[in-house]
């Protein structure tokens, strides 16, 4: 792959599948009950707040380790201060916005570069922001499986969930 390559991958694929997959993962943590951030469908899994947690902090992991070059493996605990969905998505949008920026500026040079993840894959920097979104996809596949267990509604994912087709046809009609 060449560098021109890579940033035609990069600003036709990878940017805006980031951008449009960060709204719906903003609406699976953002459904999460504040009483019910400590849900967890079994003692061996993370609770519903610690998933949401790992999900956002994985997926910009990711996308900074593009533009740097580099993974940063360093620990990133959730901080007392995010209690719930609320502050995940608010640290979220903040995070990602400014990798995102980043992306945008990285060049081609840095997209081909090889970048090691834990010795166990050696991808070009660019392949990292798909290999980034299918891991918060797949976590975000699991904390929607949790909303309606803790007493929550599901989100619209890809297309309109039972819930919010139920909440649209209870809606009175314009003309009715």
């Amino acid at each position: 792959m060449t560098p021109d390559e890579a940033t035609i991958i990069l600003e036709n694929v990878g940017l805006p599948t980031a951008n449009a997959e960060h709204p719906v993962t903003k609406r699976v943590i953002g459904a999460i009950p504040p009483n019910k951030v400590d849900y967890r469908p079994d003692d061996i899994v993370k609770s519903a707040i610690d998933l949401a947690w790992h999900i956002v902090t994985a997926e910009v992991r990711f996308l900074n380790a593009v533009s740097s070059g580099a993974f940063d493996l360093t620990p990133m605990p959730r901080p007392d201060s995010i209690r719930t969905a609320d502050d995940v998505n608010h640290w979220y949008s903040d995070h990602f916005a400014k990798a995102a920026e980043k992306l945008k500026q990285t060049p081609g040079d840095q997209l081909v570069k090889t970048i090691d993840f834990r010795g166990i894959f050696q991808f070009p920097a660019v392949a990292y922001v798909q290999i980034g979104l299918n891991h918060s996809i797949h976590h975000r596949g699991q904390l929607s499986m949790y909303l309606r267990p803790m007493g929550a509604k599901v989100p619209s994912i890809y297309g309109e969930s039972y819930d919010a087709r139920v909440e649209r046809e209870a809606k009175p009609t314009a003309q009715g």
